[in-house]
């Protein structure tokens, strides 16, 4: 299963470069910046977009639904935009024209991969599944793409929403660990954290569920089942 996870993100960096490198040189570093872009909007509108969704989708789905709705409709809207603001495309020497096309692919493809590993995290989905745990690291066992992401995300956070006057800083979803009143010492990202406890707190109440209607069917206790249901988004934590 591994391995199998392993392929599905190389074939989706593989598709995803590919198709970027066709646009040329031009395009393919205009989509880089629109896929960058999106990625970082997606992430920090996603959980007011989940809490409307909530009640339209089966519990524990509106969290991803949203994340991918948000990307693919930002790079959509951005791709489009570009288009019309910029309908041209510079004509580079060779060298330089195929350098650039396959660099930004590249980065494009890794960046889209490490964003759905992202995503996987506030998927519905036992804490681990299909060789994916979110302590490892799940590239390959060679690197940590969707860590990469969250650590960019909270990098471009943390030095966008400086308060230049009181020297405050504001981070995506991190926690902050001080040591004897040296302030912004270290930052954690809360991300994974938060996530695999809740798949974690989702797939202990499907299974409770499940038992106890197995003992109803079986004529056992008649407390088996949980009627809670799953946990509300940021239980975890």
């Amino acid at each position: 299963m591994e391995l199998l996870f392993n392929g599905l993100l190389l074939l989706v960096f593989g598709i995803v470069t590919w198709c970027v490198a066709s646009e040329g040189a031009w395009g393919a570093g205009i989509i880089l910046l629109c896929v960058v872009f999106s990625g970082l909007l997606a992430m920090n509108f996603f959980e007011p977009l989940a809490i409307g969704l909530d009640g339209m989708l089966p519990a524990g789905y509106a969290d991803i639904v949203a994340l991918c709705l948000l990307f693919t409709g930002f790079v959509s809207l951005l791709r489009v935009a570009t288009e019309w603001i910029a309908p041209i495309d510079i004509e580079l020497p060779a060298p330089v024209y195929q350098a650039g096309r396959w660099g930004f692919a590249v980065i494009t493809g890794y960046v889209t991969m490490a964003f759905l590993l992202t995503a996987l995290h506030t998927a519905p989905l036992p804490r681990e599944f299909a060789g994916f745990k979110p302590e490892r690291k799940n590239l390959l066992n060679m690197a940590a793409p969707d860590r990469q992401w969250l650590g960019f995300t909270q990098y471009v956070s943390e030095h966008a929403l400086r308060n230049s006057v009181a020297g405050r800083r504001r981070v995506f979803d991190g926690l902050e660990l001080r040591r004897f009143g040296r302030p912004n010492d270290t930052l954690w990202a809360a991300f994974p954290i938060r996530y695999a406890t809740r798949r974690e707190l989702i797939s202990g109440a499907a299974s409770s569920s499940s038992s106890g209607n197995t003992l109803s069917a079986g004529g056992g206790s008649s407390g088996g089942g949980s009627s809670s249901g799953p946990p509300k988004r940021g239980t975890g934590m």
